[in-house]
């Protein structure tokens, strides 16, 4: 199992067995970090032992909870995280504050542990089979087991097409479970039990002043990105001409000028000479001026545009599935991510900055107070906010009546309605490629689950946010960075701490007198241009996708006839409609936002779901 994820950490192999064999844990170390050259796992302790990827936020705040000496030798994450669940047991993840993925064996009451982290950024896997369960940071290390066989989860695929699968154990492939983010499992003889441990409390963050909370957010913020630079001379981080990634890339840029160190910023722009215009006159094409802007107030930023335009998003396929043990949720976005990766590795940077949660946290838009404010019968409040709104932003009127009742439409009448305004219609058949039939079957199942099944606007802000962060698993793809570029991601503004600090706001810090985002304007007023914070358009990445997609329609259309000849692949993916699509492209109306839908979404995440389910099962054709 070691073996088969030593891509994830080369440096260091360690293993232990306990209980005349009946338990072995090991770990594999990447060493990234002056830290890791201390790393001593796995590690026993009077009464449990423990493996775990770990990296803490604050380990003097958790030596001294701890009762620990703080004058001496410093204790490695490890060691601390063992000496919490020495104290704390089960209860050990919510005193607990970092990314983390950890297995920890009781030996008294022979009972297995596994937990991660809120935001999910360090994968965990597990296996339960007749007499035997396993657990891995990836899928891989669980396919070296010869009791488990390397097959797709149809099901699963299936949902994950339509962008609405959440919460729950299941993955891509059949038998393999996943520790869900802020969820712990616990391991007995006669069972198996999942939980949350991580549940965030409802706003309750009430100051006297508004300009308060931009204070507390900014010492929030400083602490969360500092905590990530912590042993860290010179980062790589995202710089687009958004308020998170420029918010993180100048924060990490003021923390590390204090010890002399440097941040090697990325932009991710079209190619020089790029002429099609956004879809639409609210996009930015190219972000690359504006998060210049950004790098010209830090004397230790480096910037680095990267035009990664050229590239196939077809021919990334193929790595992803290795190293990351998941289909490419975004294939025209990879092509640049992946570039940056490749860069960092080269330049030696071994810690990448995201802002990745900022939209939910930092930048959240708040809008949500308007159906707020009408459940609450606060009608001369709203009235203020719809004229401030239209006043200020331009905001139009039939836009800020769906936000405000459309939450309370009933589902079916909400369809209708955005068929009518779109003039086309909208849902998962349109963006996922995937087979009509299929949709069919799992429908019920998804229009029950899922409350913004019908896409309407939601009513609570705190519940829109909290669906977000369980939407999606960062994971396998931050531990497929460290795999194929020996880069660590680390995400400020998925930070514990500063999550629950956010999620505590109530819905007049992100929104008031017609200001949206109006948290991240007034905390970031002291570190961002003014032209950023200002900017009301919003950036469209990878604008010129298409140009390596159409240099390598060869590949695509190989793909899809691998993908049809794939019984698997072919019975979830609609590779008629794919094929239709590769017969009829556009010539040059690739701005438009139908082409948009059809290529962008439909076909890429087509070819990848395809090309993932033929591989995972072995199909050779």
């Amino acid at each position: 199992m070691l073996a088969a994820q030593s891509m994830y950490g080369p440096d260091d192999r360690a293993s232990a067995a306990e209980l005349a064999g009946a338990l072995a844990v090991g770990r594999n170390l990447w060493r990234l970090t002056a830290q890791d050259d201390l790393d001593r796992q796995p590690l026993a302790g009077r009464r449990w032992t423990l493996v775990a990827d770990v990296r803490l936020d604050d380990p003097a705040g958790l030596a001294a909870e701890l009762g620990l000496p703080t004058t001496a030798q410093p204790l490695r994450d490890a060691e601390l995280m063992l000496a919490a669940i020495e104290r704390w047991g089960e209860d050990a993840p919510g005193r607990l504050y970092g990314d983390f993925a950890l297995a920890a064996f009781d030996r008294e009451r022979r009972r297995l542990i596994l937990a991660r982290d809120p935001a999910g950024l360090k994968p965990l896997f597990f296996h339960r089979g007749a007499g035997l369960f396993a657990f891995a940071s990836m899928p891989k290390g669980l396919h070296a087991l010869a009791e488990l066989p390397r097959a797709p989860d149809l099901g699963f695929m299936a949902r994950a097409m339509t962008l609405l699968a959440s919460q729950g154990a299941a993955t891509f492939f059949e038998g393999v479970e996943r520790v869900e983010p802020g969820g712990q499992t616990v391991v007995t003889a006669d069972a198996v039990a999942s939980k949350r441990w991580w549940s965030p409390q409802r706003p309750a963050l009430g100051l006297k002043r508004t300009d308060d909370y931009a204070e507390a957010c900014r010492a929030e913020f400083d602490r969360a990105v500092a905590a990530r630079l912590r042993g860290v001379g010179a980062a790589a981080a995202h710089l687009s001409g958004g308020f998170d990634s420029a918010a993180v890339a100048a924060t990490a840029a003021r923390v590390l000028a204090d010890r002399g160190g440097r941040v090697v910023a990325y932009t991710a722009a079209p190619r020089e000479g790029y002429a099609e215009a956004a879809p639409d006159p609210g996009r930015i094409v190219d972000e690359s001026g504006l998060a210049a802007s950004v790098a010209a107030l830090y004397p230790n930023i480096e910037h680095v545009i990267v035009r990664a335009g050229a590239a196939s998003p077809v021919s990334g396929f193929d790595r992803g599935y290795f190293v990351n043990d998941w289909p490419t949720a975004n294939p025209s976005n990879a092509v640049w991510a992946r570039a940056i990766e490749e860069d960092a590795r080269r330049r030696g940077l071994s810690v990448l900055l995201t802002g990745d949660m900022g939209n939910i946290t930092l930048s959240y838009h708040g809008l949500q107070r308007l159906p707020e404010l009408l459940r609450q019968g606060r009608l001369s409040a709203l009235i203020h906010e719809w004229g401030a709104l239209n006043r200020r932003a331009g905001w139009r009127w039939r836009a800020l009546a769906a936000i405000t009742f459309g939450p309370f439409v009933p589902g079916p009448l909400w369809e209708r309605l955005a068929l009518y305004a779109r003039g086309r219609p909208a849902g998962p058949l349109v963006y996922s490629a995937l087979r009509p039939q299929v949709l069919a079957a799992i429908e019920p199942e998804l229009r029950a689950a899922h409350p913004n099944y019908h896409a309407r606007p939601w009513a609570d802000g705190f519940a829109a946010r909290l669906w977000t962060l369980a939407r999606a698993d960062h994971g396998p793809f931050a531990k497929g960075t460290l795999a194929g570029a020996g880069v660590d991601q680390r995400d400020p503004t998925a930070d514990r701490r500063f999550v629950e600090f956010c999620l505590a706001l109530p819905m007049e810090a992100f929104l008031k007198d017609g200001v949206t985002r109006r948290l991240a304007k007034a905390a970031l007023a002291d570190r961002l241009p003014a032209e950023l914070l200002h900017e009301r358009r919003r950036g469209l990445q990878a604008a010129d996708w298409h140009e390596g997609f159409l240099g390598d329609l060869a590949g695509a259309r190989e793909e899809l006839a691998r993908i049809a000849a794939s019984r698997e692949a072919a019975s979830i993916v609609d590779v008629e409609r794919l094929g239709a699509l590769l017969a009829d492209l556009p010539q040059s109306e690739w701005k438009d936002r139908t082409a948009g839908q059809d290529y962008r979404l439909a076909l890429l995440r087509g070819l990848s779901a395809g090309h993932f389910v033929r591989r995972a099962s072995g199909s050779n054709a």
